[in-house]
């Protein structure tokens, strides 16, 4: 079983990290989903098809890290999978964040068939956990949509054991996927991430 007050804990800020990324529209209607880590067996999930600006205590459930429901009758998102397999990968990551924006979607899709954005030189970059200069490439897969979300997982999965660094990625034309050791971190990386799309989106439309 896991620790109530935690799991407390834990739903509210979810619930802040809801009303801040709807409030930026980084998390339109009932889009997007969101985690933070309980325990070494336990996540807290957002409950599937709740509106993530007005998240409520009871729109939080627990799931296993195989993504099972705990002590709930609730459903999860659809994508749990995709949240559960980095908190196996990674011990220390303590929350998921998964966000629609327009620049993750539209940008996704410009850059077909390319598998990856490669940031380079922006002094942001330094926002992301272990990234100290802006001399280096932060490189972002991009994975293709799936309704197969086992397939997908694993994909992620095998990508992020071969690139520990890696701070996120996207799934084309739907969305992007974070995390970090804390809800704050993980709340930081979305906001270096949502700049550094809208800037690469930018120079392509100088660049035409």
């Amino acid at each position: 079983m896991f620790d109530l007050h935690k799991f407390s804990l834990r739903a509210q800020e979810i619930i802040e990290a809801g009303k801040f990324l709807y409030g930026a529209g980084w998390s339109p209607a009932t889009s997007s989903n969101y985690s933070a880590r309980i325990d070494d067996a336990n996540i807290a999930i957002t409950v599937s098809g709740k509106h993530k600006g007005r998240l409520q205590a009871q729109d939080i459930m627990v799931v296993d890290l195989q993504g099972r429901a705990v002590a709930s009758q609730m459903k999860s998102s659809a994508e749990t999978l995709l949240h559960t397999v980095i908190y196996d990968l990674k011990p220390n990551v303590g929350a998921v964040l998964h966000t629609h924006s327009v620049n993750a979607t539209v940008l996704s899709r410009a850059l077909r068939p390319n598998t990856e954005i490669v940031f380079e030189d922006y002094e942001l970059q330094k926002a992301f956990r272990g990234v100290y200069t802006h001399e280096g490439r932060c490189v972002v897969p991009i994975f293709d949509n799936t309704q197969d979300i086992e397939a997908l997982s694993a994909l992620s999965v095998e990508y992020l054991k071969e690139h520990s660094d890696c701070p996120g990625y996207l799934i084309r034309g739907h969305g992007m996927y974070t995390w970090g050791e804390t809800m704050a971190e993980c709340l930081r990386h979305v906001e270096a991430m949502e700049f550094l799309l809208a800037c690469e989106l930018e120079m392509m439309r100088i660049k035409s």
